[in-house]
């Protein structure tokens, strides 16, 4: 039974012939001729991509990039001890390494649009998951080109570790003056090549590929501490970058718990949110449509705040609605807001401006089935108090009628336009 279960599982069932497969990786290394070409044009189009925020066209760049070749190149090198072929790998992925962040960064410095699009971040803070990607993407890959029935986990392989991103985003970095971006975004590039390189050494010690030449334990023994440093170097700084992540996850739980719990809870509509991480203390901006609050109570869901994150969170409510469309559209030209997001703002912003509005001609036409005195009307918002903390606003009818309606009327109109709009209070005068 266990025999049986062990051929199932047996990598060498459907191997290529080990020689065979040798020549093909050995082909792929070079960059030189066509594929430093199709490098260069793999490289434009990943950063188009990147400037437009559309994952579909990152995705095409991924398919087409050359890169995997010399890093599986080498990974095949180290495991059967071909020195001189890893030479060889090293130094073409170091020239299309250059190219690429050559060409990115001239695209990047001549495109007149470098705001920076949440697909560039998603590159330029790697972390423990990253790395986990890199590795199983690189062990489908290698078993993959090591089958005679090749399959379609090449191109998969190819999206999942995601070499062109990182490298376009590094030369996004490098021309707009970011290096925060530029190392992070390398980081990131170098821990997908390390670890694809780690799991085509691993499956090739596995398949038993016989090494160029003998070497003794003490140069073997030199390989497998190279490795085991790099390994280590690499994942303990994506540890605590994963760490970062789960806490900066938690903390944002909470936050939405509290603005459930006190505000969205309460009926209370939030148009605006946004959550600052890199100051002392942390800041949480909230703007709503409708609702004031007083110094009092902004005080007090300060205090509850801090209960709600353990953590010190200065609350700020954003009180002028006048100014939410000015402010929301700096937010975007700088940046700072992802495409999805500005969608939402602008809905928000529509949705603010037509709360004025009322379809004041259907309105009139069902008013005149009840009141066929009525000839004209008009709705308008009225607000009270303005600049203050109890800043209200008022439905107001203004109607136009043949002959004035009785008080009994009038408490009967307004009763079916609290229901007909649901509002709380309106106002009803005449037109003189």
């Amino acid at each position: 039974m266990i025999k049986k279960i062990v051929n199932f599982i047996d990598l060498h069932t459907g191997e290529e012939d080990k020689k065979k497969v040798l020549e093909n990786v050995k082909s792929n290394i070079s960059f030189r001729g066509s594929n430093l070409w199709i490098l260069a044009c793999a490289i434009v189009i990943a950063s188009i991509g990147l400037n437009m925020n559309s994952t579909a066209v990152v995705i095409g760049a991924m398919l087409i990039s050359p890169l995997m070749g010399p890093i599986i190149g080498a990974g095949f090198s180290l495991g059967i001890f071909d020195f001189e072929l890893l030479k060889r790998a090293l130094k073409n992925l170091a020239v299309a390494t250059l190219v690429g962040l050559l060409v990115s960064t001239i695209y990047f410095v001549l495109s007149p649009f470098k705001d920076t699009q949440s697909e560039l971040l998603s590159r330029t803070s790697p972390n423990i998951y990253d790395i986990l990607i890199a590795l199983f993407g690189g062990l489908v890959g290698v078993i993959a080109i090591t089958r005679v029935e090749k399959g379609n986990p090449i191109p998969g392989v190819a999206i999942a570790t995601a070499l062109m991103p990182p490298l376009c985003t590094a030369g996004y970095g490098l021309a707009i003056g970011n290096y925060k971006f530029f190392l992070g975004a390398m980081f990131l590039y170098t821990i997908n090549c390390v670890f694809i390189c780690i799991a085509t050494f691993f499956i090739v010690k596995y398949l038993k590929y016989p090494p160029t030449k003998q070497i003794d334990d003490r140069r073997d023994k030199q390989v497998k501490y190279v490795i085991t440093t790099l390994i280590l170097v690499l994942l303990l700084p994506s540890i605590y970058f994963a760490y970062k992540l789960i806490d900066q996850k938690k903390y944002e739980q909470k936050i939405e718990i509290f603005i459930n719990n006190e505000f969205l809870n309460r009926g209370y509509t939030l148009i605006y949110k946004k959550i600052t991480f890199n100051t002392n203390p942390k800041k949480l901006a909230v703007g709503f449509l409708t609702k004031k609050f007083t110094t009092e109570e902004i005080k007090t869901l300060n205090e509850m705040l801090n209960t709600y994150t353990d953590d010190k969170t200065l609350l700020q409510i954003r009180q002028d609605t006048t100014n939410y469309k000015k402010y929301i559209l700096n937010e975007i030209n700088i940046g700072k807001i992802g495409i999805n997001e500005k969608d939402l703002k602008i809905a928000t912003l529509e949705q603010l401006l037509l709360a004025d509005q009322y379809d004041t001609k259907a309105v009139l036409s069902e008013v005149k089935i009840i009141f066929p005195e009525i000839e004209n009307l008009s709705i308008s918002n009225h607000t009270l108090n303005k600049n203050t903390d109890s800043l209200k606003t008022i439905p107001v009818l203004l109607y136009k009628s043949k002959t004035e309606l009785t008080e009994d009327s009038k408490q009967k109109l307004t009763l079916w336009l609290q229901q007909r709009l649901s509002k709380n209070k309106i106002d009803i005068y005449k037109q003189n």
